[in-house]
């Protein structure tokens, strides 16, 4: 049975309709693992370390993506709530066309700034070299990359959350497979692997677009369209905060690597890429939770639907919960397999990933609330208060705690600041959430 965005959600409903989205984010972050696998025991730690050390600029370059994926998506579900559907694919339309353009543009001009932002972010020899290959492969690859962002938070948007999984599965195998061929079958090392995520990015980023441009029986279809400036600021600023997450958390990934860096050189730097590779896959589960459930709220509030705003926050508020905890017990539970399957040809680097892998998941328990409060107040179209919880969680309290504790606990403070941080986290969240409930009803 189809589930619309105008139904009441019970938990069941809820989940199903949330499954994909989580699925989608928590399978995105598996064929990056399996890339980490693959690099890691072909390629070997030096190429882990460049890749971390690169990936961060193109976080940051690709958050246009996402941006515009969660802000759009917010005042294109909001336009459906309040019944006019053919402004809702103008918007839809104006912001695919757009974003797109913006990726040939960061495509063309990151070839030339590859060299010395790696330089900046401290790699030398062959580790340069590495960060070089891979950031101009995968800037190459930013059009479809943005593309495969965007229709993430669409497919849900136009109630096909399990066609969005079905493309995303697809580009993953895609990413698998051809890293199975190039890197382990004709050993091209980092070259194979960058090749294999570009190709999957062009699959996930050129086959939404041939559907919605298709007749579907979706909500939203592209379509000719004028330009919206209003539109595209609403959608800009809307989605800031996940555009400042995005970008905070790819300078706070820089940050980790130096404090790394000073304690245990490269082998720290490929220790936390490990790391945040498994890390990533459980903080999915979140951001999953929070693309699936954004186009809910923001449907419901355009309807002025109250009632049904307050179900889905009691709901929501439960189920991060139950996540979290469970998230915390499965990777403590898990974290020697785990560290194990990237790491066996070195033992001091095995038990310092072990280490920090242990630490760090306790951050599970409360994450969840952070991620959700922004989506929840992106969702509502504020991106003003979406933003300020972004930029606070990414960047304030994470720079201050990874700058601070190392000084005390030395690489046991990396691998603990962010606990402390998404605690800070927690209690700005707590208080938005109490300030803006009589505004929005949803409690």
């Amino acid at each position: 049975m189809r589930i619309q965005l105008s139904d009441h959600f019970n938990y069941k409903k809820l989940l199903m309709f949330v499954a994909p989205s989580i699925i989608m984010m928590v399978f995105t972050n598996i064929y990056t693992v399996v890339d980490g696998l693959f690099i890691s025991n072909f390629a070997g730690s030096e190429a882990v370390a460049a890749i971390n050390r690169i990936f961060p600029l193109i976080l940051i370059l690709g958050s246009v993506g996402f941006m515009v994926g969660a802000g759009g998506s917010a005042l294109v579900s909001k336009t459906l709530g309040e019944g006019n559907k053919e402004r809702a694919n103008a918007y839809f339309s104006l912001l695919v066309y757009v974003t797109f353009g913006i990726g040939i543009l960061i495509a063309v001009g990151g070839q030339f700034i590859v060299p010395p932002v790696a330089v900046f972010l401290g790699a030398k020899g062959v580790t340069y070299d590495y960060c070089v290959l891979y950031g101009r492969w995968l800037l190459a690859g930013q059009p479809f990359f943005i593309l495969q962002n965007i229709f993430q938070s669409f497919f849900v948007t136009a109630e096909k959350p399990r066609l969005g999984l079905i493309v995303t599965v697809a580009a993953g195998v895609t990413n698998m497979v051809f890293d199975a061929i190039l890197v382990a079958g004709f050993k091209l090392g980092l070259t194979g692997a960058a090749a294999a995520t570009v190709a999957s990015q062009v699959l996930g980023g050129v086959f939404p677009v041939i559907y919605f441009a298709c007749k579907n029986n979706s909500l939203l279809r592209l379509t000719g369209t004028k330009f919206y400036g209003r539109a595209l600021v609403k959608s800009f600023t809307n989605g800031s905060s996940e555009f400042l997450s995005n970008v905070s958390s790819s300078v706070v990934m820089m940050l980790y690597n130096m404090q790394v860096d000073k304690f245990a050189g490269d082998a720290g730097v490929a220790a936390y890429g490990i790391v945040m590779y498994v890390v990533m896959v459980f903080f999915a589960v979140f951001m999953g939770y929070a693309v699936g459930s954004a186009p809910l709220i923001g449907y419901n509030y355009g309807a002025q639907n109250k009632d049904e705003l307050k179900n889905l926050f009691r709901k929501s508020l439960i189920i991060v919960t139950v996540f979290g905890v469970s998230m915390t017990v499965l990777s403590e539970a898990l974290s020697y397999p785990l560290c194990r399957m990237f790491i066996s040809y070195d033992e001091g680097l095995f038990q310092m990933t072990l280490r920090g892998f242990r630490i760090y998941s306790i951050v599970f328990l409360i994450a969840g609330y952070g991620v959700f409060a922004s989506s929840l107040f992106t969702a509502l179209n504020n991106g003003l208060i979406s933003g300020i919880i972004s930029f606070l969680r990414t960047l304030v309290y994470q720079v201050t705690c990874i700058m601070v504790f190392p000084l005390i606990w030395e690489l046991d403070g990396v691998w603990s600041s962010i606990i402390f941080a998404d605690i800070c986290a927690l209690i700005t969240s707590a208080v938005f959430i109490v300030a803006m409930r009589r505004k929005y009803g949803y409690c």
